[in-house]
């Protein structure tokens, strides 16, 4: 027998967390556990979905471990698009292992993931042969575990159709195939290992070790029990309740393999070999446009320049009609357009902003109720002159690279808000006009195990009664992503209770296994993406709570494609000020525009003194209603100041009654140096905005702007 180092061996059907209630590992912890058995290299293999592949790629290259990118497939009896199968074990959907090899093999294990998915969606997500049959270029395949197409055949004793199946994937895979053996203490496994050594010898198919790990180690086993019964809604004293029928389905350490698979040291040699062959390099960096429709004659950055200029003057117009345009100010408005001009063409962002005027004025057009801007995208006067903001930068003093920095190349990012229930118009919008659900899609999300719902859920899976646990749960801190550790060690009751009380010790131990997994997947509030290519060029899709076209990735990972990310937020105060306007049209000679309220009346001040500001955006809460009453606004710039300054820091560290005593003359403003007082003086000398950061670093530094802006981000 050939002795085989112990790092000479791989797992190569693994479910991590991303396989919903079902697999219990997280990416971290497998990374980490593959260092401390020396693994150079490791496969994922959730089920039918890739949720997980890029954090988990990104993760251990940044670790020096080899990552396998795979999926554990469910195969369609027949046509996917066929409801029949997949409802239960007798008439189910057979799993299939696909490993990716190269960046095809990557790409076709993409599209597999979304046909199943937006296709073939028949209580779990499938493909067929057909698919296989079309995308399995770079693809390795494992004949997976019991209930995989060949292994069910063997165990049911029929092992022609076994050959026959045999044949059909080996055809499809050519030397790409290899019969999975797993050897986890059920006593069906080794009836079906002996079928498929026979197969093995027959076809000149290689034997493959895996385990079918879903949690970490072997005492984790009860814990996963129980994430099960939260999976399938029943309790661990439910008879006949779905469960595995062994507590071996760990990562196990390479020399647990190698003792397992004794009499097959080719089987665990293999696992290597297979790994040698899968070399996946992902490259990111590049950002990936969509196509926005240019006029014959012009490219992106003249159209761009062009319409920049004209909204322009549209703008200068109504300033010139208040009789506020000055040579002088003119002159500023034309600097400054032109330099964001410059800096938008130089880093190749013209289409970004056309796309996003185009939606916004869709909008506009069609009546759908549009924020006037918010965030660092309302510094940008090109945006204003767009219309995609409605807010001059110029009076307000606001700073176009703190939006754009041409020291940082990072994408542009509006954060746009439209009214909650006409939001999904726009989307649709864009759909159409971008090429529907292959070159749009929204971003999804997910639903973590946070220590009280935990505590609930495993609570409900135990079968403890649910006044015991919600009474348990309650005692965890109302702190923001405390864990169940740090309660039991800052909470006294807790820490007793889970001392003495074996049932209370037993929630909170098996909830810790399960802390922080993914429990749901949901749809992004905003995140929109655009793809130039189909969307499945650089990221999977699937469908989301209702039905949507989501990406299969989170925010996080779906911008590391290079995919450009669009924010529509639907906003509920948007459509409550469009009610209220359209509530005025019956009693009003002409439509009120939100934009033409004046922004001085006194009858408005004067309610807002006295702290009648129930249902206003962002003023309606008793805390800033009782600073309202106490800041006494008179101005706009006074409302500006406070919703800046009631935030957790400013109000912990004393600005805001400082800013509110200076205010009403209680004590003099005080300025660190002379030349920083018209910085400070709107504010009376307490720094209250991050443009003020910038310009003190400008003033007393030198700073360029954008080098202003890197020292502002670096200050958090």
């Amino acid at each position: 027998m050939t002795e085989i180092p112990a790092a000479e061996m791989v797992h190569l059907h693994v479910h991590t967390q991303y396989s919903l209630l079902d697999g219990a590992i997280r990416i971290d912890d497998l990374l980490k556990k593959c260092q401390e058995f020396g693994m150079e290299a490791v496969a994922i293999t959730d089920h039918g979905a890739m949720h997980g592949a890029l954090e988990f790629y990104v993760k251990a290259k940044k670790l020096g471990i080899k990552p396998i990118i795979g999926c554990e497939f469910y195969i369609a009896p027949q046509d996917r698009k066929k409801h029949q199968g997949a409802k239960s074990s007798s008439d189910a959907a057979f799993h299939i292992v696909l490993l990716a090899m190269d960046e095809d093999g990557y790409k076709n294990l993409m599209k597999l993931a979304s046909i199943a998915q937006l296709e073939g969606f028949y209580y779990k997500p499938r493909i067929d042969k057909e698919t296989l049959i079309a995308h399995n270029k770079g693809l390795i395949a494992l004949t997976a575990c019991l209930h995989g197409g060949i292994p069910h055949l063997i165990l049911h004793g029929n092992m022609d159709a076994a050959r026959r199946e045999t044949k059909v994937l080996q055809k499809i895979f050519d030397d790409r195939l290899y019969f999975e053996m797993q050897d986890s203490g059920i006593k069906e496994q080794k009836k079906v290992n002996k079928g498929l050594v026979k197969l093995s010898k027959e076809f000149g198919i290689p034997l493959v070790a895996t385990n079918d790990c879903h949690y970490l180690n072997r005492d984790q086993a009860f814990a996963h029990e129980v994430l099960l019964c939260i999976q399938t809604g029943r309790t661990i004293n439910d008879q006949g309740r779905f469960k595995f029928a062994t507590d071996e389905l760990y990562f196990k350490s390479p020399a647990e393999m190698k003792e397992r698979f004794s009499d097959f040291p080719e089987a665990i040699a293999e696992t290597v070999r297979i790994a040698d062959r899968c070399n996946l390099e992902l490259k990111f960096g590049q950002h990936h446009f969509p196509n926005f429709p240019v006029p014959e004659g012009d490219t992106l950055a003249s159209l761009f320049e062009r319409l920049s200029r004209e909204g322009l003057e549209e703008r200068l117009v109504d300033i010139r009609e208040k009789g506020e345009l000055t040579p002088e100010l003119e002159k500023t408005y034309r600097d400054r357009l032109e330099h964001e001009i410059r800096v938008i063409q130089q880093m190749e962002f013209p289409g970004y902003f056309l796309i996003v005027a185009d939606f916004i004025n869709w909008a506009k057009s069609k009546r759908v109720p549009v924020g006037p801007g918010r965030g660092s995208g309302a510094g940008s006067l090109a945006a204003y002159c767009l219309r995609i903001t409605e807010i001059d930068p110029i009076p307000y003093g606001l700073i176009f690279e703190r939006f754009l920095n041409i020291e940082r190349k990072s994408l542009p990012d509006f954060d746009i808000d439209f009214c909650q229930e006409r939001r999904n118009e726009v989307f649709h919008y864009v759909q159409e006009r971008y090429g529907g659900i292959q070159h749009v899609a929204q971003i999804c999300t997910f639903g973590s195990m946070k220590a009280r719902a935990v505590i609930r859920d495993v609570g409900r899976g135990l079968d403890i009664p649910y006044g015991d646990v919600d009474r348990i749960a309650k005692l965890i801190p109302d702190q923001l992503n405390i864990t169940i550790k740090e309660a039991i060690d800052q909470e006294p009751r807790l820490k007793d209770i889970n001392n003495r009380d074996e049932q209370v010790a037993k929630l909170l131990s098996v909830s810790q296994v399960l802390e922080g997994l993914s429990r749901h997947m949901s749809t992004h509030a905003a995140g929109v993406v655009i793809s130039p290519e189909p969307m499945t060029e650089y990221l999977p899709l699937c469908k989301g709570p209702k039905g949507e076209t989501l990406t299969q990735y989170d925010m996080k990972y779906t911008e590391m494609t290079g995919l450009i990310k669009f924010d529509f937020l639907g906003l509920k105060t948007l459509t409550v000020i469009d009610r209220a306007i359209k509530l005025t049209e019956a009693d009003l000679d002409h439509p009120l525009e939100i934009d033409k309220i004046p922004l001085d009346d006194p009858k408005t001040y004067d309610l807002l003194c006295k702290g009648d500001a129930l249902g206003v955006f962002q003023l309606e809460s008793s805390g800033m209603r009782a600073l309202l009453i106490n800041m006494k606004p008179e101005v706009f710039s006074d409302l500006i100041a406070l919703v800046a300054l009631y935030r957790p820091g400013p109000m912990e560290s004393g600005m805001v009654g400082t800013f509110v005593d200076t205010k009403h003359g209680k004590k003099p403003a005080s300025y660190p140096l002379p030349q920083l007082k018209p910085v400070l003086e709107e504010t009376y000398g307490v720094i209250v905005y991050q443009e003020q950061v910038m310009k003190i670093a400008n003033v007393l530094a030198n700073y360029s702007l954008g080098d202003a802006d890197i020292l502002r981000r670096a200050m958090g």
